[in-house]
């Protein structure tokens, strides 16, 4: 059975939400030691909406968001309604030279959030993310992802190589991420109608994904390390992406 309820936590991540879609919000709770200007700027708002608001104990705002880290707010919320995978279909035919991010298992909540803040500074038109062994929209990400996680589509797809096969009928260019590729991403054209595919944390693009891939580039590294943290690599990306765009 589908949930009703989800907790959006978090200053930033709240105050979107309330200046953006505050009809979702059922109840704002708030921790009763906190009257700084802060909170109190997020009441304020809360409060010219008229939205229920409720003042609890940390202990209490712990148990209710799970131990999440809420800097003393929390809102429960009706669940948003999830994006059909035809949606990308159908815009895809509506926008000119869309930039898509794919992210090929990311389990890391806190990496999949920075991912989210880092599409929407890069006007991504969707991030997609396969529904299995992949972390979904937890409060952790909405939290990090400090209001992107309201902007920025996130397609959860049955089938990524479907999706990927899809994506290629619809003129989209797939370009993976891989340190072991040929050509540097600053040598690629990321210009037109473009896809960014990363995976995992440690191990990378899946087989299946990388051979769906239509090129695939590398980031430079000139130190020791062997890889970079996948929020990162994507921020690089996409902003790559940006610079050839602009």
């Amino acid at each position: 059975m589908r949930k009703k309820e989800e907790w959006i936590v978090g200053l930033h991540a709240v105050q979107h939400l309330i200046q953006t879609d505050f009809s979702r919000i059922l109840t704002l709770f708030v921790d009763d030691e906190r009257h700084d200007a802060r909170v109190g700027q997020l009441v304020n708002l809360a409060e010219e909406q008229s939205l229920s608001i409720q003042r609890v104990n940390r202990k209490t705002l712990d148990k209710l968001t799970d131990n999440a880290t809420h800097q003393g707010v929390a809102a429960c919320c009706k669940v948003a309604q999830a994006i059909q995978e035809n949606w990308l279909y159908e815009t895809l035919q509506t926008v000119e030279n869309p930039l898509l991010l794919i992210l090929d298992g990311v389990q890391d909540p806190h990496n999949l959030g920075a991912c989210l803040r880092s599409a929407d500074a890069a006007g991504v038109l969707a991030v997609i993310i396969p529904q299995d062994r992949a972390v979904g929209l937890t409060p952790t990400v909405r939290k990090i992802a400090s209001g992107a996680a309201e902007t920025v589509p996130l397609v959860q797809v049955t089938n990524l190589a479907r999706c990927l096969r899809n994506l290629q009928e619809h003129g989209v260019q797939l370009v993976g991420l891989a340190g072991e590729a040929q050509k540097s991403l600053y040598e690629t054209n990321l210009r037109g109608k473009m896809a960014l595919i990363l995976g995992a944390e440690e191990k990378g693009l899946r087989r299946l994904t990388r051979e769906h891939c239509d090129l695939l580039v590398k980031i430079p590294m000139l130190g020791k390390v062997e890889s970079l943290n996948v929020s990162v690599a994507a921020g690089i990306c996409l902003f790559e992406a940006v610079r050839q765009r602009i």
